[in-house]
């Protein structure tokens, strides 16, 4: 795999189109993206519901294709990898949080953390499945399943679970829009946390506080990049 060099852009966008077929025929989703994330940044992606935030986070990670354009990560090439690369790819450089949680409802928080770990072959994949819940305060949580704990548990064991392989890229839909705001609050200390660990975080959100933390934020509108929403978003965060 080639290696990216620190002044290389982390994921690199360029002319990215989606476009999907459903019965009202086709949807163009983005139109024609360039995008650069450098290593260590932090950037929200912002703008109305049905711009295309999430699914531009989606084709960043290789859980969307692009119709067309490039999508490069870590130097590499997402259009070229059939879909085992690709899991493979996330498997080993990407975790990504849901704002739904996508926790397995039959499995402990434990075993939710640990499974990314045993699917890349960590030995020791349940102590430091144990050590990343007690890291977000969940110590005391290790064999409760999801349906026993509250949506911020929840929230947290799937940060956890995204965490835990120390991913180079982070990246999450609408991380704190079903919490309350002091457990979003916490939420998001954990995320920006999580940079200390050299992840680059990519965040989609509605939040103007979480959008103010990141080092940039990237607006959409009608599947195409706006500036305009972006400017905004600061003046909202600055006031």
């Amino acid at each position: 795999m080639p290696t990216t060099q620190a002044a290389d852009p982390l994921i690199d966008l360029a002319s990215v189109t989606l476009s999907l077929s459903g019965n009202a025929g086709r949807v163009d989703i983005l139109r024609g993206i360039d995008l650069r994330v450098m290593r260590g940044e932090t950037v929200g992606l912002i703008g109305p519901s049905g711009s295309g935030k999430s699914s531009l986070l989606m084709v960043m990670g290789g859980l969307e294709r692009a119709s067309s354009g490039q999508v490069r990560a870590l130097g590499q090439d997402l259009s070229a990898l059939n879909e085992d690369a690709l899991a493979r790819f996330r498997r080993d450089h990407m975790g990504v949080v849901f704002q739904s949680f996508h926790l397995i409802p039959t499995m402990t928080a434990l075993e939710n953390v640990a499974t990314p770990l045993e699917l890349a072959g960590d030995r020791d994949a349940f102590d430091k499945a144990a050590e990343e819940l007690r890291s977000v305060g969940l110590g005391a949580r290790l064999d409760h399943y999801p349906a026993q704990m509250s949506g911020g548990e929840q929230q947290r064991v799937a940060l956890a679970r995204a965490a835990a392989p120390r991913p180079d890229i982070l990246l999450a839909d609408e991380p704190t829009g079903n919490l309350d705001g002091t457990t979003g609050e916490a939420i998001m200390d954990m995320l920006f946390g999580l940079r200390d660990r050299g992840a680059t975080l990519v965040l989609v959100t509605h939040a103007p506080e979480l959008a103010a933390r990141c080092d940039r934020v990237v607006g959409l509108r009608d599947g195409l990049l706006d500036p305009d929403s972006a400017a905004a978003a600061r003046a909202e965060a600055a006031e």
